[in-house]
C-alpha cells in the first residue's frame, strides 16, 4: 500500500479500534501512518509506524516533522485517550482539526458542564470537590441523590450515584483509590458531583463536518440505569423515541457541540430523556466506545470508521439507513473473580437472530466490575426484523451464558458466577 498521501492514526498502543481504522483506510485506497507512544511495533510491515514521547515538551512539532514526508491529508484518534494529541499534531501539520480547548472540554466533565451553562444549555447543579480537602464544606446544601463522577475517566469507571449524606465519605475514598491508578495531576484530586438526573438513557452516534452534525444512529438502552453503578448493556436501534423527541434530542446534541466548540469528525453522545426534556450526560469528540462500532457495519455494510475517514476527507456521509432491528449487548462482568471460562457460548449463537458473539478475554483474567473495572466481558450482535426482536434475541442469548470463575483471594464471594 502506498503509505502518502493519507492518513494519520493517533492511536493507543493497546488499541482494539487500529485494525478496523486500517480497514477502512484500505478500502478507501488511503495510504496509512500509525503514531503510537508504544515503543514496540502495533502494525504489519507494509504500514509506516511513528513513536512519540508526550513527556517530550515538544513532541506535537517532533511528531508533524516525521509525518510531513508522508503527506498525510488527515489526522485521526482511533481512541478516546488520543483525541487530544490528534489535535495537537493536526494544528503541527496544518490540517484541519478541533481546537485544543474544544476536546479538552468533551473529555473533561467539569468543562463540558460549564460550557453547557455558559451556553444556557440544561444541565443539573453541579460543583466540583476536591478529595484531599475535609468534604463537610464542599458539601454543603447538596442534595440527595447525587451522583459523584471522575473528572476524566470514560465508560462509567468510577461513576457512582450516592442517596445518603452519610455515604458520601466512602464513596468519594472509593473513587480516590480508583483515580490513583488511572488519573494525574488534577484529574486525579477532584471529582464532579451533580444531581441525579431520571429518566431513560440513550446513545447518539454521529458526525461533525464544518460545524454541521450529521446524524447517523440513535441507541435506545432499554435497561434502567438507575445507579448505584452504571454499567452499560444493551444498545438497541433503531429507537423506539418518538420522531419529534428525536429531533429534539439532535438539536440539544447539536447545540452542545457548538457549546464546546467542536466542528470537525466523530460524536458520541450519552443522554438522559424525560418527557420532553433531555440532559446531556456525556458528549465526546470520538466514536463509540468498544466493540460496539462494528454494529453499524453488521446493520448498513459501511462501517464506522469508514464514515469517519470520508467526512475527514470532506467526501459525503449521510444519516445511516438501517432496515429491521439490529443490537449489541456488552456483556457486563457479574462479580469479581478469576476468568476461568464462558459456558454456553454455543447455545447462545443459536439463538435465531444472533449473528456474532465474541468473547474478550482469557482463562485466568481478573474479572473486575464497575464502578473499579474498565472492560467486559466481552460482545453479542443481533440483526432483527424490529428493534424489539434484536432486544429479544439479545436477552435470551445473554441467559445462556454461565460464568465460572474461581475467588481472588482476599475478595468477597461472587455473586452470579459458578465456582
Amino acid at each position: 500500500m502506498s503509505n502518502t498521501g493519507g492518513v494519520l492514526l493517533v492511536t493507543p498502543p493497546t488499541s482494539y479500534r487500529l485494525p478496523a481504522y486500517l480497514r477502512a483506510a484500505g478500502q478507501l485506497g488511503l495510504g496509512v501512518v500509525v503514531a503510537s507512544q508504544g515503543h514496540h511495533p502495533l502494525i504489519q510491515a507494509d504500514f509506516t509506524g511513528i513513536h512519540y514521547d508526550p513527556g517530550d515538551a515538544d513532541w506535537p512539532s517532533r511528531l508533524a516533522a516525521a509525518a510531513a514526508p508522508h503527506d498525510p491529508r488527515i489526522v485521526v484518534a482511533t481512541d478516546d485517550s488520543t483525541v487530544e494529541a490528534a489535535a495537537r499534531v493536526a494544528a503541527a501539520l496544518g490540517l484541519t482539526h478541533n481546537s485544543l480547548r474544544s476536546v479538552q472540554t468533551a473529555r473533561r466533565k467539569d468543562l463540558a458542564r460549564q460550557a453547557l451553562e455558559r451556553a444556557g444549555l440544561p444541565v443539573p447543579r453541579f460543583r466540583r470537590v476536591h478529595l484531599r480537602r475535609p468534604l463537610a464544606p464542599q458539601l454543603e446544601g447538596l442534595t440527595f441523590p447525587c451522583v459523584v463522577k471522575p473528572l476524566g475517566l470514560s465508560g462509567s469507571r468510577g461513576v457512582i450515584r450516592v442517596d445518603r449524606p452519610a455515604d458520601m465519605g466512602t464513596t468519594c475514598a472509593r473513587i480516590q483509590t480508583i483515580l490513583r491508578h488511572g488519573a494525574m495531576g488534577e484529574e486525579g484530586d477532584w471529582v464532579l458531583v451533580e444531581d441525579y438526573l431520571p429518566g431513560r438513557e440513550v446513545a447518539f452516534e454521529g458526525l461533525l463536518v464544518d460545524g454541521r452534525l450529521v446524524p447517523l444512529v440513535l441507541f435506545d438502552k432499554p435497561d434502567p440505569l438507575e445507579g448505584p453503578f452504571f454499567e452499560e448493556t444493551y444498545y438497541i436501534t433503531p429507537s423506539r423515541l418518538p420522531g419529534p423527541s428525536q429531533s429534539r434530542l439532535v438539536a440539544h446534541v447539536a447545540a452542545a457541540c457548538e457549546a464546546y466548540g467542536l466542528r470537525q469528525g466523530p460524536v458520541h453522545a450519552e443522554l438522559r430523556v424525560e418527557g420532553n426534556d433531555s440532559w446531556i450526560l456525556e458528549l465526546a469528540a470520538r466514536t463509540i466506545g468498544g466493540q460496539c462500532a462494528r454494529l453499524l457495519s453488521l446493520g448498513t455494510g459501511h462501517s464506522l470508521e469508514e464514515l469517519v475517514l470520508r467526512a475527514a476527507l470532506g467526501r459525503e456521509v449521510a444519516p445511516v439507513a438501517l432496515e429491521g432491528g439490529a443490537g449489541v449487548l456488552m456483556i457486563p462482568i457479574p462479580g469479581h473473580g478469576i476468568l476461568r471460562r464462558v459456558e454456553g457460548v454455543s447455545a447462545a449463537l443459536r439463538v435465531p437472530y444472533i449473528e456474532e458473539l465474541e468473547i474478550s478475554v482469557r482463562e485466568g483474567y481478573e474479572l473486575v466490575p464497575l464502578p473499579e473495572g474498565s472492560s467486559y466481558l466481552g460482545f453479542i450482535f443481533a440483526r432483527a426484523p424490529t428493534a424489539a426482536a434484536a432486544e429479544e434475541a439479545l436477552r435470551a442469548a445473554h441467559g445462556e451464558l454461565t460464568v465460572v470463575a474461581m475467588p481472588v483471594l482476599g475478595s468477597q464471594p461472587v455473586r452470579n458466577i459458578r465456582t
